[in-house]
């Protein structure tokens, strides 16, 4: 396992890391889960990240007792707030100093921690003033229940109106968690830019495009049992987007490329974020330990740049460019 800084800071995390959005709590029963943990401490991954609305808490809780026993200082533990915990209540979302409040201690006491690595803002909240969230940050940072802040899919204009309230709070805002593959590359435009100027590294989820770049979907096929595509608790409807006989048929093309590198496509997808140097780490998720095993191995590869090229040129136009679309991904109002 290689391991890269978050950010402009001191702080190093594994470039891949263990995600449970989707699974714990959720899609597989805890022995699985717990087994997924243990697979992904077993292959090197010290960096675990999860947050309070997966699962509605459960995520959390499941991963916490994964990891009891565990030694704390060797492991870098992630969660987010912003959606809706608990009843969703009116102060039961967002990212007012109520809401924030109340949540770290929620899922410091569910994680089975004094403290988390990193504290994510899960989305903008265009209904809360960036002051106050920033403030309520800033305190959580000095009450000694995070070390360090990060964002998740906030625009290139977010993370700088961020950025800059938290250096005047003297935290540090280092990281940025958006969805990005060789099939979804909207963070290339502008954000990834404005992040490398403010010192911000991406934490980057769904690398294998919620399962499409393993090549497991098949033009014209029906779709596996059992796969992500056909669970609609499991995250059916993201994956929809991408089930078109075109695409799917770019993606069967990219397994030579992979046997190139002695790689799966599932392992060439993950080690294609990689390739970007502001991606710090991976996030990886699985339903099987195996899966963990194997996904795992994109650690420490480099794909040369005549690959990169052929990569480009056989995913050709249907990749998404658009920077428009993280903007969408951030409600104006909220659930409650």
């Amino acid at each position: 396992m290689q391991f890269r800084y978050l950010g402009n800071s001191g702080f190093k995390i594994s470039e891949i890391t263990y995600g449970n959005w989707l699974t714990h709590g959720s899609q597989v029963e805890n022995d699985t889960a717990a087994a997924c943990v243990r697979a992904a401490l077993d292959s090197g991954i010290s960096t675990f990240d999860t947050a309070d609305v997966y699962a509605n808490t459960m995520a959390e809780t499941v991963l916490g007792e994964a990891l009891a026993g565990e030694r704390r200082a060797s492991l870098e533990i992630f969660t987010k707030v912003f959606g809706p915990t608990g009843p969703k209540g009116h102060n039961d979302v967002g990212l007012s100093r109520k809401h924030i409040f109340e949540s770290i201690d929620g899922s410091l006491s569910r994680l089975q921690t004094d403290y988390v690595d990193l504290y994510q803002a899960h989305r903008y909240d265009h209904e809360t003033p960036l002051e106050e969230t920033m403030q309520a940050f800033a305190d959580v940072v000095r009450a000694g229940k995070a070390l360090y802040i990060g964002v998740s899919e906030w625009t290139a204009d977010q993370l700088r109106a961020g950025h800059a309230l938290a250096k005047e709070l003297n935290i540090q805002l280092i990281s940025n968690q958006p969805e990005y593959s060789a099939l979804w590359r909207v963070i290339e435009a502008e954000v990834v830019p404005t992040s490398k100027e403010l010192g911000i590294s991406q934490v980057v989820w769904s690398p294998v495009a919620q399962g499409v770049l393993s090549g497991k979907y098949r033009p014209g096929a029906p779709l596996p049992e059992g796969s992500r595509a056909t669970d609609e608790k499991g995250g059916a409807g993201a994956v929809k987007r991408w089930l078109t006989d075109d695409v799917l048929t770019r993606v069967q093309e990219l397994t030579p490329i992979a046997q190139e590198l002695d790689l799966t496509p599932a392992q060439l997808s993950v080690a294609w974020v990689l390739q970007n140097d502001n991606v710090a780490t991976a996030i990886i998720g699985a339903s099987r330990p195996e899966q963990v095993v194997e996904n795992v191995k994109a650690s420490g590869v480099t794909i040369p740049s005549e690959l990169l090229a052929r990569i480009d040129e056989v995913l050709g136009d249907v990749v998404e460019r658009d920077p428009s679309h993280t903007h969408e991904r951030s409600p104006k109002t909220r659930e409650a």
